[in-house]
């Protein structure tokens, strides 16, 4: 008797955990997801309901960290007609975002003159991912990040439209072209 109640406790308990993370990568779209902010807080995506989203793992000390600039040229162009950028910063690359909280966004207003929302330091790939990236990769299997600077698009209804890999600059037409189309829809 002792012996199956401990088992039915622990496939119950190994259930419960399989859910949780099923549940992450069935939810129906972005909004339901959010990030830490540097400093405490949380930066909810259901906040930007109705807008689309460019949502960019980042790393300060990346060979890429350019991108930055370009990611703020794309903020300063679009932002007015909605489209929001989010920089994620991530140390699975290569540790190349050795800062830690409020200075990977002060490094990146400083070098690259940020003004976009960068959230506090996250994992994007792994068992440690953030559920958001869990959840990209599910509804874009195959296009993951393979390092820094991977791009995904969230289209206004909060569904994943688009993965940019990282050498796609953000000045790349395909980029600029898959947002105009989001910001014309309704």
């Amino acid at each position: 008797m002792t012996l199956l109640r401990r088992d039915c406790l622990i496939l119950l308990g190994a259930l419960a955990a399989t859910g949780a993370r099923a549940g992450e990568a069935t939810a129906s779209n972005a909004g339901e997801f959010s990030f830490e902010k540097p400093g405490g807080g949380v930066l909810p995506l259901g906040d930007f309901a109705g807008k689309p989203l460019l949502i960019v793992n980042t790393a300060t000390a990346c060979g890429y960290a350019g991108q930055l600039t370009g990611l703020q040229g794309l903020w300063t162009r679009f932002g007015e007609r909605g489209l929001t950028v989010i920089a994620v910063p991530s140390p699975d690359f290569g540790n190349q975002e050795p800062l830690d909280g409020a200075a990977i966004a002060d490094s990146a207003r400083k070098n690259h003159g940020v003004t976009f929302p960068v959230v506090d330091k996250t994992h994007v790939r792994g068992a440690t991912a953030h559920p958001f990236y869990r959840w990209a990769a599910a509804e874009k299997p195959g296009q993951t990040p393979q390092w820094n600077f991977h791009k995904y698009l969230v289209g206004r209804d909060g569904s994943l439209r688009a993965a940019f890999p990282t050498p796609v600059d953000p000045s790349d037409p395909r980029i600029i072209s898959a947002i105009v189309a989001e910001l014309g829809s309704a």
